[in-house]
């Protein structure tokens, strides 16, 4: 079976069997038609050969490489039972990407350890470089910012960081936090008393606990005021020593509620601020506070940060490619705005 075409002259090969011969996990690997075969061969632009468990792989070698890889791992997902979806396919080819993409950027990591994140539910491994990077910047840091587009794990690794800290005894207590800021809405609209009204912003934060410790487990936390989720609002004038705290969606922070938030810090705590400066909620002419505090802290000591690309988007390939359409038109947007006041500048000048 030859699927993809590469026109390009072959620069590797790969040659290995799956065991144990199995017609029935084969059938489940390859997909309908060999389907899921094709879209790992047209994804790195390779061919792939196979006749029952025996594959063969040409092409460019980092291509062939990471193919061989995935196929091997799908191989080994079947073992269970485990119906293999485009969409695990997906995210498997979007973990490969990464890594090519950040391979020359962090040659300097390349020999280091993965990271691996410990919780009751899960086991989780940071997707890629950029993430493997980012949660080695948090156990390293006390105070970290994780800065970039919505789907690179920012809030998800954060939350795992933190109930891993607590598990190990590093911390006494978890908060987090979010600027109750409306996309759109009003707050007032909204049924309920005010927790009730603030609890939709929350629920992100609610879902990751519940992937790694259980429901039960977090109510119960959340009863001995263990787990604090919390408005910014509600910050002010206290001091939080020996807690990990989380803010997220920082991006909706005013500056002076971004330094009231920093300055919260007490010892033994550790603090990440998450958001994305691009999706920016806050009324028309209102600063934000993530912005503003980059450029403060960039140069600190002791601060880390963890800048997110587009590339790093863990998510239906549409959300990437959504991503990049809309930087594509800010950029257009601000030419054409940079274009129309170099005119007006002009014309004024002519009529000095």
């Amino acid at each position: 079976m030859t699927t993809a075409s590469a026109e390009k002259l072959h620069t590797a090969q790969a040659e290995f069997y799956l065991e144990p011969d199995d017609t029935r996990r084969l059938a489940n690997l390859c997909g309908d038609l060999d389907s899921h075969i094709k879209q790992i061969a047209t994804h790195f632009n390779i061919r792939i050969f196979n006749r029952g468990n025996h594959f063969k792989l040409a092409g460019e070698a980092q291509g062939v490489d990471h193919a061989a890889q995935i196929i091997q791992r799908l191989y080994r997902e079947t073992h269970n039972g485990t119906e293999i979806r485009k969409d695990l396919i997906h995210l498997l080819l979007q973990e490969a990407d990464i890594e090519i993409a950040y391979q020359k950027d962090h040659s300097k990591d390349a020999g280091k350890k993965p990271v691996v994140i410990r919780t009751p539910k899960l086991i989780i491994k940071p997707r890629g470089p950029n993430q493997q990077k980012y949660v080695r910047t948090i156990q390293e840091h006390d105070v970290n910012f994780g800065i970039g587009p919505a789907g690179t794990g920012k809030t998800y690794l954060a939350v795992a960081c933190a109930v891993e800290a607590l598990l190990r005894d590093d911390v006494q207590k978890i908060l987090l936090v979010r600027p109750a800021v409306e996309a759109g809405e009003k707050l007032g609209f909204l049924p309920g008393d005010l927790a009730q009204k603030i609890d939709p912003y929350l629920r992100p934060l609610y879902d990751a606990l519940h992937d790694m410790l259980g429901y039960e487990q977090v109510v119960k936390l959340q009863e001995r005021n263990v787990i604090e989720i919390a408005p910014l609002a509600y910050m002010r004038g206290r001091t939080l020593s020996n807690a990990y705290v989380i803010l997220d969606e920082s991006q909706n922070t005013t500056p002076e509620q971004m330094k009231m938030f920093l300055t919260r810090i007490g010892f033994g705590s550790k603090a990440v601020i998450t958001g994305d400066i691009t999706q920016v909620d806050l009324p028309r002419g209102t600063r934000s506070g993530l912005g503003h505090i980059i450029n403060i802290l960039k140069d600190v000591e002791g601060i880390g940060f963890t800048h997110f690309a587009n590339k790093d988007v863990v998510r239906h390939p549409l959300v990437q490619k959504i991503v990049d359409a809309y930087d594509a038109f800010d950029a257009q947007m601000a030419e054409k705005k940079a274009a129309e006041q170099a005119a007006n500048a002009s014309k004024d000048g002519q009529n000095d």
